[in-house]
């Protein structure tokens, strides 16, 4: 990868790379070296199931299990450097921009995936839209900065001009060839992958890119880590890029979906009763989907959640607005502060429930169903999510407006495991 070629400073510069790849013959399935991202992976069950699936899925590097913290990172770059060695993961002969595809149904999703030229958020050619967790960061750029590696790509939206030109044109003309890859992984989505390698594709890529910003739609904390080790480098090092999937939502529409919380140290009985006067409380005696309809028509109207964990769900809505002045922050536009999420954690975790925002009192669950069961295993609470428009998501991005974390969880997310980028080999 040229690292010294021009900045796009008016917008995104993506650039093509040479991607480590599994070798199929060398693993059982493509598909059992697979795992949604790190952050997805809900622990212990997901990480045991995983790492039974094949003895080099790719949890293992993203996610690996040690005796210390600082022991992880050190034996994720062992076993990278012995699944390189083994010739089980191998870097592709040219670099590439990956068009990545995933087909479910009816739902078709596909995108670029290369390594960015990284911006700060005061330049607004990448715009993130949720605070971070520094722990996580620092776990994260542990990893990394060990591993001299980008293991899963993060996930950035922009909207595309319409025109058959530029990045549109070249997934279109790929897509003809046969793919590099192509796999089903068990949550039923085909994955395929092909790479483009042609100057001349590539150029129209760069100059269609280079009008356009970014927002971010899953990877918040990679981002935050790529900015940091950037710092740690020179600027014209490969350190200055990092790997994206880029998906033009005007031609490929994402999902938005809620992140739910579980609250280990809340049973229900006890958050119902600190709310109770202070927002109107009704026990639904309905199943999971029906009660998760009555949320979203609450929502129309409302701030509104729905507690679960001792076997019903109970709707929480219309908090008291004298309550909500006292304990919102008067310094956000109006937009931000009419968040589900910011009457959450400003109003309901905070000042009702004085529940610190740490990892052993919140969990931060983006399947429901595993929210509701892991509530009820643990005489928790789960706090269930109404998720937000993307348009809200864009427009506070544009303003410079972080979200509180976890606010959103767009998708479907790329699978973890199909294309690496290597700092040494950039």
């Amino acid at each position: 990868m040229n690292t010294t070629g021009p900045a796009a400073n008016d917008g995104l510069h993506l650039l093509p790379f040479r991607g480590l790849r599994y070798v199929a013959e060398r693993v059982g399935s493509l598909a059992a070296v697979t795992s949604p991202p790190y952050d997805v992976v809900v622990r212990p069950d997901g990480l045991h199931h995983l790492e039974s699936a094949d003895p080099h899925n790719i949890v293992r590097l993203i996610l690996p299990q040690a005796s210390s913290g600082e022991a992880r990172p050190q034996q994720a770059a062992q076993t990278l450097h012995s699944w390189l060695a083994e010739g089980v993961i191998a870097p592709d002969s040219e670099p590439a921009l990956y068009v990545y595809e995933q087909r479910k149904g009816d739902l078709l999703q596909r995108g670029l995936i290369g390594a960015l030229e990284l911006s700060s958020p005061s330049e607004g050619i990448v715009l993130p839209h949720e605070d971070v967790m520094p722990h996580v960061v620092e776990d994260r750029a542990a990893l990394m900065r060990t591993t001299a590696a980008n293991l899963e790509p993060l996930l950035l939206t922009y909207r595309g001009d319409g025109g058959p030109t530029g990045a549109r044109a070249a997934i279109e003309r790929a897509i003809l060839a046969p793919p590099l890859l192509a796999t089903t992984t068990e949550d039923g989505f085909c994955h395929r992958l092909w790479a483009v390698t042609d100057p001349a594709e590539i150029a129209g890529v760069t100059a269609d890119l280079a009008h356009h910003q970014a927002l971010i739609a899953d990877g918040h904390h990679r981002w935050a880590t790529y900015l940091r080790l950037r710092d740690e480098h020179p600027s014209s090092s490969p350190w200055n890029f990092g790997l994206v999937l880029l998906i033009d939502t005007a031609r490929y529409p994402l999902q938005v979906r809620a992140i739910h919380r579980l609250l280990h140290r809340l049973p229900v009985a006890d958050a119902l009763a600190a709310l109770d006067g202070s927002f109107r409380l009704r026990t639904l005696g309905t199943g999971l989907q029906v009660a998760l309809e009555t949320l979203a028509a609450a929502s129309a109207d409302s701030n509104a959640f729905l507690l679960a964990g001792d076997g019903r769900f109970h709707l929480v809505d219309r908090p008291d607005e004298g309550l909500l002045a006292r304990t919102i922050r008067t310094d956000r536009p109006e937009t931000w502060r009419a968040l589900d999420a910011t009457v959450l954690h400003s109003t309901m975790l905070h000042h009702v429930w004085q529940i610190p925002d740490a990892p052993e009192h919140i969990s931060y669950i983006h399947d429901t169903e595993a929210a509701v069961a892991q509530a009820e295993r643990r005489g928790a609470t789960a706090v269930l999510m109404h998720p937000v428009r993307e348009d809200v998501v864009r427009a506070l991005a544009r303003q410079g407006v972080t979200m509180p974390r976890k606010s959103t969880s767009f998708g479907p997310k790329p699978a973890t495991g199909l294309v690496l980028r290597s700092l040494t080999l950039d």
